[in-house]
């Protein structure tokens, strides 16, 4: 079964788009890299791929999977509710098209 677009060009697109509409983006990365005998690790765990701020002054995050089969690990399921629960926009998106239309639903334009 194909995969469809791979989570990168959906980063892509979304930030393309977000930048297009001049809403305030950024990649944001996390991860870990090996130091020597070390793992340093860097960013918050679970946070979104996208960060932002909306025209109106709400935080936004945007997290991308790939178009088919993309899944939230559970870290990143909890950092969108609680942007959610503290008045942000969170989104997790599998195409351009699911970011215009959780922008649209959450009134960010």
């Amino acid at each position: 079964m194909a995969k469809g677009l791979k989570e990168n060009v959906v980063l892509e697109q979304c930030l393309d788009y977000l930048h297009a509409k001049q809403i305030f983006a950024w990649r944001n990365n996390t991860g870990a890299v090996k130091v020597g005998k070390r793992f340093i690790r860097f960013g918050y765990v679970g946070s979104s791929d996208i960060i932002g701020i909306t025209k109106d002054g709400w935080f936004l995050a945007v997290e991308c999977k790939r178009e088919k089969g993309g899944v939230l690990s559970e870290p990143q399921k909890v950092f969108l509710e609680e942007i959610n629960r503290n008045g942000g926009v969170a989104i997790c998106v599998h195409s351009v098209l699911d970011l215009i239309k959780g922008l649209a639903d959450n009134d960010v334009g």
